[in-house]
């Protein structure tokens, strides 16, 4: 049945546009001229206090299937997806097995073939994320593939790396990474500071970020290909990315979006869910992330969503894993910046941006992301969409949530 969303301010690259009536014949979404016909056999969705822009995309989520369902599996990350307002996702390679093979493209393939959401595979780099044998990259870009990495684990070899990007440019395809050095972040548990020292902590400094960024850019100089920074989190970082782009390199980036809300100080309480990986750095690095995303350094905004069991997170700060759950509440969390960034540039940052690092085809106006800014509703375990926990907002009051989506000819409610 068509959707005609009435009154609805649509997000456009540069500005909110006023109030007006799209309709939705199950390909593409048009503007109605005012005073123009609505058709009869169009279903009415009142929109009055909603905005809506073009389908966001989050470039970096866990999963857990195959072989750790217990995490996250791909009905529920599904169901988060939903309630964060995203049409599609880029999945990560570190499943057990890792998606590594034609086998498990193809299962994975298979099994999101009728999730609402769009998902986009980043098969692994090397077999089982572990640095040395490549994996038959060219036979995975046969079934479709375009993005590879290593997920949560950085690409350090740099042999390795170099030899990626050259083979990837035989399809156009994109190298992820997560770029740090792990032998410097070794054992650290948080961004290395006054804080860190406070706590008793051992630090990761930002040397580890930014030696493997400035080692990574380099190797991409050298090879040419396309390559794109996952979870950005230093001051160094980003002017190193600014200056690469400057040089014509092609290079892209992204960002946690808890790492603007969030900095060093909030891990004082030791609370194992603000333990993350790049870890919450300090304000000079936060201000740096916001001024990388307006000048266009930065392309996307992610929600980096690990999620980890109950038990692992509840133990000792220095025994937890790294993670925390973002989808749910990622609207709220946009909310909450809205008065730095605005609308139009956060929008940005969820649409054309990640699509352009996908490189996906522009195909008009067919996906939409239609939410509530000033919802107001209950985080609660009752209410978590996720198999698992690890969110420092559960238990909350939270402000902002997703209501409709359009995306491959399909219209979702996100809430009946």
């Amino acid at each position: 049945m068509k959707k005609i969303f009435q009154a609805l301010r649509l997000i456009s690259d540069d500005k909110i546009l006023p109030a007006a009536d799209y309709l939705f014949d199950g390909q593409k979404i048009e503007l109605l001229p005012e005073g123009a016909l609505l058709p009869d056999d169009a279903e009415r969705i009142p929109c009055e206090g909603l905005l809506g822009s073009r389908g966001w995309i989050d470039l970096r989520c866990f999963v857990g299937e195959p072989g750790l369902e217990s995490r996250e599996t791909f009905d529920t990350l599904e169901q988060g997806l939903l309630q964060g307002g995203f049409c599609g996702a880029v999945i990560l390679p570190n499943t057990q097995p890792a998606i590594q093979s034609v086998n498990e493209v193809a299962f994975i393939q298979q099994r999101t073939a009728t999730l609402f959401p769009s998902i986009h595979l980043q098969a692994a780099v090397t077999k089982d994320t572990k640095g040395d044998d490549l994996t038959e990259m060219i036979d995975l870009s046969q079934r479709g593939v375009r993005v590879f990495g290593e997920g949560t684990v950085p690409l350090a070899n740099g042999d390795r790396m170099m030899k990626a990007l050259q083979y990837l440019q035989k399809f156009e395809g994109v190298l992820f990474d997560q770029s740090f050095d792990p032998l410097l972040a070794m054992f650290g548990q948080m961004h290395e500071g006054v804080t860190s020292t406070i706590l008793g902590l051992k630090g990761v400094p930002r040397l580890a970020e930014e030696a493997a960024v400035d080692k990574n850019l380099a190797i991409l100089a050298y090879t040419g290909g396309r390559l794109h920074l996952q979870t950005v989190s230093t001051a160094g970082a980003v002017k190193s990315i600014r200056e690469a782009k400057a040089k014509g390199l092609k290079v892209t980036a992204d960002v946690s979006i808890y790492q603007l809300l969030f900095d060093e100080e909030d891990l004082m309480g030791f609370e194992t869910s603000y333990k993350v990986m790049p870890p919450f750095r300090s304000q000079e690095d936060r201000l740096a992330l916001i001024e990388g995303l307006k000048d266009g350094t930065i392309d996307a905004l992610v929600s980096n969503h690990i999620p980890q069991d109950f038990d692992a997170k509840f133990m000792e700060f220095d025994l937890a894993p790294f993670g925390m759950i973002g989808l749910q509440t990622f609207v709220p969390a946009l909310v909450l910046l809205e008065q730095l960034l605005g609308w139009p540039l956060l929008a940005q940052k969820l649409s054309s941006g990640p699509a352009k690092v996908l490189d996906l085809p522009d195909s008009g106006f067919d996906t939409l992301t239609v939410f509530d800014p000033g919802a107001v509703w209950e985080y609660q375990l009752t209410s978590n969409a996720s198999a698992s926990q690890n969110s420092p907002w559960l238990g909350r009051t939270l402000k902002g949530r997703a209501e409709f989506l359009v995306n491959r000819g399909k219209f979702i409610r996100v809430h009946e």
